[in-house]
């Protein structure tokens, strides 16, 4: 049914036992200081040249072929946990309170672990793989820390790829899609400021609440009025922050929230258009409106080449009828972005488990009772050692 290579299979138990040690020591963005050793470490014993503290906490293995032919890719797996209270009960469960791996990267990492095993012992390719093993995925830009760290320079690689698990798509699909895969992720305070008064006596204060809230309307028609039907966007207000008695008019109120775009127009042109109800709804009530935007992580945008060599690939691993080609994409976002923004590449899917109630790998990422499936051990570390060996094939095969 698969076509999974044996030696990777007969590592699978031994590939587990690495990624439920992980799982128990979770680590937040940039501390991962047990996890980078313990990858850098095991690369070491493999033989293979090692750099450590890149990004911070970031570690990079280098494997050359059998004859170096002067290309390059790299392969990245992310390493960080989330700080969310676990509320599993196996016995591999966080041993840290408040951290877990609740998105999946402990098995993003072993699966790497196992491609570079089997990649030092056969060699079968031409050129240099890059394995980026990266910190503070979730939320803190560790990619662009191992970009600003020199990495493209140290590691002139021509390409780049990533990979994530996806719970409630089952067990042996990949998802594959051209273009963008994943939203971009920033974020907006904004300061309404009025004047304070007696709640029986408004006409005497300026009300930051009646603005507020007209401002929380207002921005929907961002996405409703001012963005092409065909375009995806979202503006959410998350946070409303205002007074603390029952009879006073308070001088303050705070919104906060995101912001997400799958493409860098609609990014900028979403932007302008709050800015620009911030401006006309301050005028209309006599406030004022101090409106702040912060650029988080970028759309997340395969290239249609590399697009379409990973879905091969995939398809080789686990049959074409079992890949899934230009699935809708995520309004979620990934920093994986920022090696994409200097690189062709892809990031793609991998089924992480279909089961309902959270069972058998399909609890949603980020969620409390979530764990890696170990099952889909032997399928990524495939996937990765197929990739390499198509992508840098040899010239004399």
């Amino acid at each position: 049914m698969f076509q999974i290579i044996p030696e990777v299979a007969a590592c699978s138990e031994a590939l587990s036992v690495i990624r439920r040690d992980i799982h128990a020591h979770p680590e937040l963005a940039f501390n991962e200081h047990r996890t980078a050793a313990l990858v850098a470490d095991r690369l070491e014993a493999l033989g293979i040249e090692t750099h450590r503290g890149i990004g911070q906490t970031g570690v990079v293995g280098v494997i050359h072929g059998k004859v170096g032919s002067g290309r390059a890719i790299a392969l990245r797996a992310d390493m960080d946990a989330l700080p969310i209270q676990e509320q599993n009960s196996f016995a591999h469960c966080s041993r840290h309170e408040g951290r877990m791996h609740a998105c999946g990267h402990d098995g993003h990492t072993t699966m790497l672990l196992g491609a570079a095993e089997y990649l030092t012992q056969t060699r079968n390719f031409d050129g240099t793989v890059v394995l980026v093993f990266q910190p503070a995925e979730e939320g803190l830009g560790g990619g662009a820390a191992m970009i600003a760290d020199g990495f493209f320079e140290r590691f002139p690689v021509e390409a780049v790829f990533g990979m994530h698990n996806w719970p409630g798509m089952a067990v042996g699909r990949f998802g594959v899609t051209p273009g963008p895969m994943m939203a971009s992720a920033d974020r907006f305070d904004i300061v309404v400021s009025g004047h304070g008064a007696h709640a029986a006596m408004p006409h005497q204060g300026i009300d930051p609440l009646v603005a507020a809230a007209h401002l929380v309307q207002a921005l929907q028609t961002v996405v409703s009025r001012s963005t092409d039907p065909l375009d995806a966007a979202v503006v959410s207000v998350t946070q409303f922050h205002a007074g603390d008695a029952y009879n006073v008019i308070p001088g303050e109120a705070r919104l906060c929230g995101t912001v997400r775009a799958l493409t860098a127009p609609v990014r900028a042109a979403t932007r302008l258009a709050m800015q620009r109800i911030c401006e006309g709804v301050a005028i209309s009530h006599a406030a004022k409106i101090e409106f702040e935007y912060h650029d988080g992580y970028p759309p997340t945008i395969n290239t249609l080449a590399e697009a379409q060599f990973c879905r091969d690939v995939a398809a080789e691993v686990v049959g074409a009828d079992a890949v899934d080609w230009a699935l809708p994409p995520s309004m979620g976002a990934e920093d994986f972005a920022y090696f994409l923004e200097q690189r062709p590449g892809c990031y793609v899917w991998l089924g992480n488990g279909a089961g309902s109630g959270g069972t058998h790998g399909a609890c949603m990422l980020h969620n409390a009772r979530y764990d890696f499936n170990d099952e889909v051990i032997p399928l990524g570390v495939t996937y990765w050692v197929r990739l390499v060996e198509r992508y840098l094939a040899s010239s004399g095969s």
